[in-house]
């Protein structure tokens, strides 16, 4: 007979199998039990901070470590049903750097945005809405998205990939991320609630400085400086830009920035009607983009920092734009908000009535000035200029008293014409103070006065200077150019040939006439046949101009250079 195992070796054989399918089912219980207390602990490690971004980052950097995922993602859906922000984890910063764009949410993505329900797959490239990766991106096979809702409406998609080992998501991954995702749309909104909250408390803190600021009394720069400051603090942004209309209204130049140090702040201006912030002061409504052009501000002030959503608000309601307040963030944050829009649009009403203040105020100043120029020329006039003519009247009457005291008779002379002279002096004076300040374009007797001051550094003292006329209202600006480089040629004639000791120039508009004479006591004039092309170029000029040059002998030793033209030569 066959040998037969003893009856006493079955029962054992039958306990050593039920004991190992325990064991195993033992080692599922526990490995169970140990995803719920990692499900867990996720649920409030992800609900822990209130910092939106940093709410999102911990979402997908979570539920990559509960199923044993190599990469993860958040894609947040914004207008149109595209993704307004991805949040990538497991990819270094060189893979990143080789991805070409992000997803828009099309292909297989869009699918999830249209159908928003859980879907797992074994490998991407199989299902038939796959769209293929963007150039630069990682190959990826198995899969598994789900939808993350807030309040009932999809906030946005966690899409997980390559699990760990080469497996597939299995159904049991889907469970625990779905849960993660419920967990998750609670978070969020706390988040959003609280990033809501202090929005509002800063937009209160801001607006009330700003208030005090105006009411104070401070300059439109200082306070378009807070605003843009306090603007960006409120928004989160990486660099807030102010704008202001270049001279032409065709451009916007950067008037001041924060966000990047003074000194890298560089004077650029954009066109109106080619840029973000051109449109915005043109529409006089806030234009919102999700990726801004590298030429565009404020990426070209942000250095190294690549920005990506961007706001351009206008300072002003609709046809009484006064300028825009432009603001980025880096490249994938998330971009700005309806509810973004709508507090830095109010807030900025605040910056146009601070520009509005600050015109007014100058406006107010610029009369005041006007008034007390004009007081004072009606004074020089009724008053000085009558006394003094009046004192010279009666020097005059006295000269025949001292006919026979030759002496006494040249001091007479001498008083008088110095008083007459006095009194040209006083009435260009007059002119000056009567003609309109004119902030954009400096007057020509300022810019006639600062050449003269200029050639006293060269020459060792300072030239006499007399201006006649009303040169800032009837000399044309074009020929008060001319005049200007003249004047600047003849000083350096001086400069570098006289070797004078004293030089006067004369400036006046009169009869029609234009007339600079620049006279000194140096060597005298260069000999006939020896004339310097300098001297030849004013002569040219002024033949031009309809006019003439001379260059003669000084009484008593030195040059007399005259430049005469018509006043309505161009």
């Amino acid at each position: 007979m066959a040998d037969v195992p003893p009856r006493s070796l079955v029962p054992q054989m039958r306990l050593d199998e039920l004991l190992s399918e325990l064991q195993v089912r033992l080692e599922a219980v526990l490995a169970t039990r140990d995803r719920v207390h990692a499900l867990l602990d996720a649920v409030v490690a992800v609900g822990s901070d209130l910092d939106l971004e940093t709410v999102l980052r911990r979402i997908v950097e979570t539920a990559t470590t509960l199923v044993d995922a190599t990469y993860g993602a958040l894609g947040r859906i914004g207008e149109g049903s595209t993704l307004v922000q991805f949040v990538p984890v497991g990819l270094s910063e060189e893979e990143i750097a080789r991805i070409e764009h992000w997803p828009h949410g099309l292909g297989l993505l869009g699918l999830l945005i249209k159908e928003p329900r859980p879907l797992r797959l074994h490998h991407i490239a199989d299902h038939p809405e796959s769209y293929g990766f963007p150039p630069g991106h990682p190959p990826m096979g198995s899969f598994l998205g789900v939808p993350i809702r807030v309040r009932g409406e999809v906030f946005g998609n966690l899409y997980l990939t390559e699990k760990r080992g080469g497996g597939d998501f299995e159904e049991e991954d889907e469970a625990i991320v779905v849960a993660l995702a419920t967990a998750a749309g609670v978070a969020i909104e706390n988040a959003r609630m609280y990033e809501e909250t202090r929005r509002r408390e800063v937009w209160l803190q801001a607006s009330s400085e700003v208030t005090t600021t105006l009411l104070s009394g401070a300059g439109s720069h200082e306070v378009l400086t807070l605003m843009a400051r306090r603007a960006r603090e409120m928004s989160g942004a990486d660099v807030a830009v102010v704008l202001l209309p270049a001279a032409g209204g065709e451009k916007l130049r950067v008037s001041m920035a924060d966000g990047v140090p003074a000194e890298e702040v560089p004077a650029v201006e954009v066109v109106v009607a080619d840029s973000l912030s051109g449109r915005a002061f043109t529409r006089g409504e806030p234009v919102v983009v999700t990726d801004l052009p590298e030429t565009e501000i404020p990426a070209v002030i942000s250095g190294h920092l690549q920005i990506g959503p961007a706001v351009a608000v206008p300072l002003g309601a609709a046809g009484a734009v006064r300028g825009v307040l432009s603001l980025g963030k880096r490249s994938g944050r998330i971009p700005f908000s309806q509810s973004h829009v709508r507090m830095l649009h109010s807030f900025a009403g605040q910056a146009s009535i601070a520009l509005e203040l600050a015109e007014a105020r100058e406006d107010a100043e610029r009369i005041g000035l006007l008034e007390d120029r004009d007081r004072i020329a009606k004074d020089l006039h009724d008053v000085v200029i009558q006394r003094l003519f009046a004192v010279a009247m009666t020097l005059m009457s006295s000269v025949r008293l001292v006919a026979d005291r030759p002496e006494a008779h040249s001091r007479l002379q001498h008083a008088i014409d110095e008083l007459d002279g006095t009194i040209r002096q006083i009435r260009s004076t007059i002119f000056a103070l009567q003609a309109p300040p004119d902030d954009a374009v400096p007057a020509l007797r300022n810019r006639i006065a600062e050449l003269v001051e200029d050639a006293r550094g060269h020459l060792g003292f300072m030239p006499g200077l007399r201006m006649e006329g009303h040169l800032d209202v009837t000399v044309p600006p074009e020929l008060g150019e001319h005049l200007l480089a003249v004047l600047r040629e003849t000083l350096s004639n001086v400069v570098r040939h006289a070797r004078a000791g004293r030089v006067d120039v004369t400036v006046e508009a009169r009869s029609g006439t234009l007339t600079l004479v620049t006279q000194d006591d140096g060597v005298g004039p260069p000999p006939s046949g020896g004339r310097r092309s300098g001297l030849r170029n004013l002569a040219d000029r002024a033949a031009r101009l309809g006019g003439t040059f001379t260059v003669e002998a000084a009484e008593g030793g030195g040059t007399r250079v005259t430049w005469r033209v018509p006043l309505r030569c161009v």
